[in-house]
């Protein structure tokens, strides 16, 4: 008996390290998701509409994880980037179309991020002409002179620190009762405010960017298909923590602003209103919280851009390379950090028309980004056995159909109400 037990202790411990030698893009990919911009959508929801959108968080949840776990089991049969593979089946036109939406949506969510760390810092005292270089210099210091098990530690570890809205959140004292029945019983508006926070919500959980660094991070961390068990674990637990945090994030401010009547317009804002309602440490914890995502957001948006640039055009990429062995790679890593934190240090930068045009940008890219996907993942010459199964694309293509229904209705809704 005791021989058996301990083989059977040994099958548990090699099967959790297994498990960790895998986790880290899932989780980090998803935990990107939540950045400045996500997180100021859900501090709106939460002021504007109480926990009236806990529900459609939770719908959220399983559409993220069927997207995220596709962009993985690519990346681990594949061992190519998502560049790579619409280079190589679609041609280097469609590659030119996608790669110059792609870049110029991420360089101007990039500049949003450095502008979370702003206003962040300023919370605390800090002026952006210290918060932005010293982070832009941090950000660039720990992938160019770093290995990937490095980054990705230091990446995972940040991610943690979300917990920080989890904490703020039950520090609220939300009515659990009424919580849960408004998400087992949710009570929809047809008006166009509460349509608009939908939508809006929709396009801030799930952006392409996203997708390419998960599936480059997964071939750069050389992730094996007798290993992908574990990578899909790591893909489900990152899904899970995006939605998790986003939760909370309502429930936080959904609970003190919304009933105050509180009117928000951003993350900050957020963060400062608590101040008087819940006090300083809840206010703290809330802005302690947008730095977080900022930050993990100015690491991952330049890193999935370099990721796509260099394998749309068959160039070396990789966290391990060296600027010798990948010039490109880490070239374009350096710039769009540069021009990130650059436009921040502008005087009167133009950040609200800044955030409207890369939301629209990243809009015009989700549904392009999507349909690819699928054409790619059930193309057996690629995949092989690995292709989607008929009740998966049932699942994922009306995933998709929604995802781009909303993804149009919120562009068009966003010019007939900003213009």
């Amino acid at each position: 008996m005791r021989l058996v037990e301990r083989i059977k202790s040994s099958f548990v411990n090699n099967r959790f390290l297994a498990v960790l030698s895998v986790i880290g893009p899932g989780f980090i990919a998803g935990n990107a998701g939540n950045d400045a911009g996500g997180i100021a959508t859900y501090s709106i929801m939460g002021a504007r509409e109480g926990y009236g959108l806990l529900w459609a968080l939770v719908l959220m949840l399983f559409a993220l994880a069927v997207i995220q776990e596709m962009s993985a089991r690519m990346g681990v049969v594949t061992g190519k980037g998502f560049g790579d593979l619409v280079r190589e089946q679609f041609g280097i036109r469609v590659t030119l179309a996608i790669m110059a939406l792609f870049v110029f949506a991420n360089v101007t969510v990039i500049i949003a991020e450095f502008a979370g760390i702003a206003a962040s810092m300023e919370l605390f005292g800090v002026h952006k002409n210290v918060s932005v270089p010293v982070s832009a210099f941090v950000v660039w210091f720990v992938v160019v002179k770093g290995n990937f098990k490095q980054v990705e530690r230091f990446l995972i570890v940040i991610s943690l620190i979300y917990l920080t809205y989890v904490f703020s959140g039950v520090l609220s004292n939300p009515p659990w009762r009424e919580v849960a029945r408004q998400i087992a019983v949710p009570h929809i508006r047809l008006d166009k405010d509460y349509f608009l926070l939908f939508i809006t919500m929709v396009g801030t959980t799930i952006t392409p960017y996203m997708q390419f660094y998960l599936q480059s991070a997964v071939v750069d961390k050389g992730v094996r298909i007798d290993e992908y068990r574990y990578a899909k674990f790591d893909v489900y637990a990152g899904s899970f923590m995006t939605v998790f945090i986003a939760f909370f994030i309502v429930l936080s401010t959904g609970t003190i602003l919304h009933p105050s009547g509180v009117v928000v317009d951003s993350a900050e804002n957020a963060a400062q209103a608590l101040r008087p309602l819940a006090g300083d440490f809840a206010s703290h914890l809330f802005a302690v919280g947008l730095l977080n995502a900022s930050f993990l957001a100015a690491f991952v948006l330049p890193l999935a851009t370099a990721y796509g640039l260099s394998e749309a055009f068959g160039w070396e990429s990789g966290i391990n390379k060296t600027f010798r062995e990948a010039p490109q790679f880490l070239g374009f890593y350096t710039a769009f950090i540069v021009i990130g934190a650059g436009v921040i240090m502008l005087p009167n930068a133009p950040l609200i028309k800044i955030m409207f045009l890369s939301q629209t940008i990243n809009g015009m890219l989700l549904p392009a980004v999507l349909i690819i996907m699928l054409r790619l993942v059930n193309d057996a010459s690629i995949m092989g056995e690995f292709v989607n199964t008929k009740r998966m694309n049932v699942i994922t293509w009306f995933t998709v159909a929604v995802l781009i229904l909303l993804t149009v209705m919120l562009l068009v809704t966003s010019f007939v109400y900003t213009f």
